[in-house]
């Protein structure tokens, strides 16, 4: 009988495993890293690594039902440390890289992180809170060779669990699917992010969705530069090749100019991109070689109308169009099936779809509603962490409340609108205009801000470029490059403003709400009381 008869499939660390002892060398990820050697993983090393780090977390006072963080790019050691919380039962809190400052410290005290894992180069915005979260008892950093950085000894230095001659296999501390194993963080468009809470059968899911919708074969090759943080990349590819024994190859950060190059260099036949992305990717220069390439399907959530059909044409590849939300909710659209714009239709038996009113009653074909749904067997909930009420009343009369207002059209293809109470959304984050007001309102000249979004310069459906008008104090002088510097340092790089409108007053209704419909009115980016932000 083998060693690890014991072990559960449908646990990511237990397939790792089992994996490991029956396919030791074989390469699942590569983390290429530009001009360096890249990382290559083969499930052995997966095993062994998130072993070692498994023995730290332990030494360290860390057990089963703690949290820990994990704040760095796509790194060969976010993987390690991300599989080493299931093995012992710790449970993992992803931190967008792009965080800081009260975001930042939010996200640590609210999860109650008792250790995390950075990147050198992502370590002084983490000491920056690190006097505010009082929680976090520990701190290993991963310093990479790449990033240049001079080594710090204030911390435990990652690289020296990693890199010890031996190892000591920890044995699986969790046999139940429903253990937690994440915690992923919303936007926050409607107030502080809430934790949802990801169990350890979410994996299973994702295996299921690799083989009714992604339809991988064993000769693919994934490629993704989205976040490891975001859910996004976790099921279309870090998953998906985990279950099926696919390779996959990440990039620390989405980079649309050499995104062709990587996926020629390592073969990829499929990568997953947000919306806003492709238009980026379309607004290169066009090339004689952008046909040339080994990509045969692009995994899009958002994909402009404008330009789909012609990026398939220059590109020679299929777009596989999708919707998800982490807490639930899930449609596609095959590629060469249905009409140009939509997302798609929810898994037949699966799950069930409804576009409703504000009184939960059904609209007709073509109107616009907030999206409902439901799972078509057992219950469909959502367990916010520390918020109940919140848990509740996302899954109120058994429906998931997806907060996205769509249509359907008279053949069941749904289409995206916009986001319930805000049509912001960039780059796939769904914005929150009052945290960018509380910082720029924090400069000394501005009296007044009000944040509202116009259509974006990419086409992206549902997507917003940004614009704050701002009044003055009387008598103040305003710099547009000064307030464009605030957010420079304050704000994450989606949630800076495209353009600053200075305006005498912002308009406002008898409640004092701010009229943002007569700014838009007002509004063009050739005004000279308009000014672009530089990047």
């Amino acid at each position: 009988m083998s060693s690890n008869a014991y072990l559960n499939q449908a646990i990511v660390s237990h397939l790792i495993e089992m994996k490991a002892e029956e396919h030791p060398d074989q390469e699942i990820f590569v983390f290429e890293n530009g001009d360096s050697a890249p990382d290559v993983l083969t499930y052995s090393r997966l095993h062994e690594n998130a072993n070692r780090v498994a023995r730290l977390m332990l030494d360290s006072g860390l057990s089963k039902g703690d949290t820990y963080a994990v704040f760095m790019r796509n790194h060969a050691e976010f993987v390690y440390a991300f599989l080493a919380g299931p093995v012992i039962g710790a449970i993992l809190v992803p931190i967008d890289p792009r965080s800081r400052g009260e975001r930042l410290r939010f996200l640590l005290g609210h999860a109650n992180a008792k250790a995390v894992f950075v990147s050198g180069e992502l370590l002084p915005q983490l000491e920056e809170v690190l006097p505010q979260t009082p929680g976090v008892r520990k701190v290993f950093v991963a310093w990479r060779k790449e990033q240049n950085l001079a080594v710090s000894d204030r911390h435990p230095a990652l690289n020296e669990a990693l890199e010890k001659p031996s190892w000591e296999r920890v044995r699986q501390q969790i046999m139940d699917v429903r253990h937690p194993m994440e915690i992923i963080y919303t936007s926050g468009t409607t107030g502080d992010p809430k934790g949802v809470t990801i169990r350890n059968n979410r994996f299973g899911m994702y295996n299921i969705v690799t083989k009714l919708v992604w339809k991988y074969k064993p000769s693919d090759v994934l490629y993704t530069g989205l976040s490891l943080t975001h859910g996004n990349a976790q099921a279309v590819t870090l998953f998906p090749a985990i279950g099926a024994g696919i390779k996959a190859v990440f990039s620390a950060r989405f980079t649309k100019s050499r995104i062709w190059d990587i996926c020629r260099t390592y073969g990829c036949t499929s990568f997953s991109l947000l919306g806003g992305m492709m238009a980026g990717i379309f607004n290169e220069p066009p090339r004689p070689s952008d046909a040339d390439n080994p990509v045969q399907t692009v995994i899009s959530a958002g994909t402009p109308a404008a330009i789909w059909e012609e990026f398939e044409r220059r590109f020679s590849v299929r777009i596989l169009e999708w919707y998800g939300a982490v807490e639930g909710g899930f449609a596609y659209k095959p590629p060469g099936v249905g009409p140009v714009g939509s997302f798609g239709k929810p898994i037949p038996g699966m799950m069930e779809f409804k576009v409703v009113d504000e009184y939960d009653q059904p609209v007709p074909p073509g109107d616009s509603g907030e999206l409902i749904c439901r799972m078509t067997k057992g219950d469909t909930k959502v367990d916010y962490l520390d918020n109940k009420s919140a848990s509740e009343e996302k899954t109120r009369g058994g429906w998931l409340r997806t907060g996205d207002i769509v249509s359907k059209d008279e053949n069941g293809w749904y289409f995206f609108r916009h986001r319930k109470g805000s049509e912001l959304r960039r780059a796939g984050d769904f914005i929150q205009p009052d945290h960018i007001e509380r910082v720029i309102g924090g400069h000394p000249a501005v009296s007044e801000v009000c944040v509202y979004g116009i259509p974006a310069a990419s086409g992206a459906p549902g997507e917003s470029d940004l614009v704050a008008a701002v009044a003055v104090f009387d008598g103040a002088r305003i710099d547009p490059v000064s307030i464009f510097d605030t957010c420079r340092r304050q704000l994450e790089p989606n949630f800076i403003p495209t353009f600053l409108q200075i305006v005498e007053e912002i308009p406002k209704t008898i409640s004092e709400k701010a009229l943002d419909r007569v700014l838009r009115q007002q509004f063009s980016p050739s005004a000279p009381n308009v000014f672009a932000f530089a990047k």
